[in-house]
């Protein structure tokens, strides 16, 4: 079997290589999984502007809220777990704290404005207490105006 490179050794190598060369391997790349065309997506045309980037991904996740199917706590369950494994996608293409804060905020706001009580169900509530956990734990990595800014927006939410 054959061993995989460590990231170090990656980036000497795409470091020595012809510009030409690099963007045939990034193509490449991209044509095999869909993630990596979205993280390359992302760095190519989002990352420059980051606000535009959080309002896209909250108009998503409000659209996907409103699409959950509120027959029975199964399906409302199944349908949040769906939207909070997008926008951890999402968080993962930006790595920035503050973005995380700001949509996990967004996140457990649907959460609460969603019809059913996510209380009813052991799952939901977990699922919501974690992310508080996440806020809590991105809040000490951020500066501390942005913090402060962040710490109203939770108290909304809590």
């Amino acid at each position: 079997m054959l061993e995989t490179s460590s990231i170090s050794v990656i980036k000497k190598e795409l470091q020595q290589m012809p510009k030409e060369v690099l963007i045939q391997h990034f193509l490449r790349v991209a044509k095999y999984k869909k993630e990596s065309k979205e993280l390359l997506n992302y760095l190519l045309f989002e990352s420059h502007d980051e606000a535009n980037y959080i309002r896209q991904v909250k108009e998503e996740v409000e659209a996907e809220f409103k699409t959950i199917n509120h027959a029975s706590i199964y399906y409302v369950k199944k349908g949040v777990q769906r939207i909070h494994r997008i926008l951890n996608k999402y968080i993962r293409y930006s790595g920035k704290k503050a973005t995380q804060i700001e949509l996990l905020i967004f996140f457990c706001y649907q959460m609460k404005l969603c019809k059913t009580n996510y209380k009813r169900s052991k799952v939901l509530n977990n699922l919501y207490d974690r992310q508080i956990v996440s806020i809590s734990k991105a809040l000490a990595a951020v500066h501390e105006d942005l913090r402060l800014d962040f710490e109203e927006d939770l108290k909304q939410i809590l």
